[in-house]
């Protein structure tokens, strides 16, 4: 009986502190943004009182107005020449280059990149584990392997920031019905929190069964 307390006052708790911490580390970063404003407009100097929350607030303005001014013509020329003058210094362009790339990949809303859980056989036949679809294939990974090839990711557990990056023939993938979020959720879980299956009561959608057949 005590052990049952105990467990059940650890599964209210260590989400709750986990949480709050990462918030707190969160806006402890953010109100970072309230150093970029001179010391007389500072909101502790106009007022004379700490206004919590203001350092998000700032970083969301700073934010819109810099994807305002990127998105029109002059803004830009403005990026274009920031981004070939950083691409002239040997180590910043190699990160810049890189995070620059992977950040278009994860936001851009028409890809296909992490929006896709599919289902592999790995580390061997009959093993499975899931795996997310970064994208096509390049060419030359195509033509020597002569087969119609994906990249994926096969993330680790319980950090799914780290993995494997693959290139799979498209037969050998199952696509799972599942949304991203919930994928994630089970990796960090170890599978513990599984997400539910909206086919339970046995009605599939003929394009769902065509999808997994495929």
């Amino acid at each position: 009986m005590i052990r049952r307390w105990l467990i059940a006052g650890l599964l209210v708790w260590v989400p709750m502190v986990a949480t709050l911490w990462v918030l707190q580390l969160l806006n402890r970063f953010l109100n970072q943004s309230v150093l970029l404003i001179p010391r007389p407009w500072r909101p502790e100097n106009l007022f004379g009182i700490h206004i919590p929350g203001i350092g998000i607030a700032v970083s969301l303005l700073i934010i819109f107005v810099t994807g305002f001014l990127a998105a029109n013509f002059i803004g830009k020329r403005v990026v274009r020449a920031g981004e070939s003058l950083l691409a002239r210094i040997p180590l910043v362009r190699t990160i810049y280059s890189s995070v620059k790339r992977l950040t278009e990949t994860v936001l851009d809303d028409q890809g296909t990149s992490f929006r896709k859980v599919l289902l592999i056989e790995w580390p061997r036949r009959e093993l499975w584990t899931l795996a997310f679809q970064t994208g096509d294939s390049v060419g030359a990974v195509q033509r020597n392997t002569e087969q119609d090839m994906l990249t994926i990711f096969v993330p680790t557990t319980p950090n799914p920031t780290s993995g494997f990056i693959m290139f799979i023939s498209r037969d050998d993938v199952i696509e799972l019905d599942m949304p991203v979020e919930e994928a994630v959720r089970m990796i960090i879980s170890l599978g513990s929190v599984t997400p539910e299956d909206p086919y339970a009561d046995g009605t599939i959608p003929a394009d769902v069964i065509t999808n997994t057949q495929s």
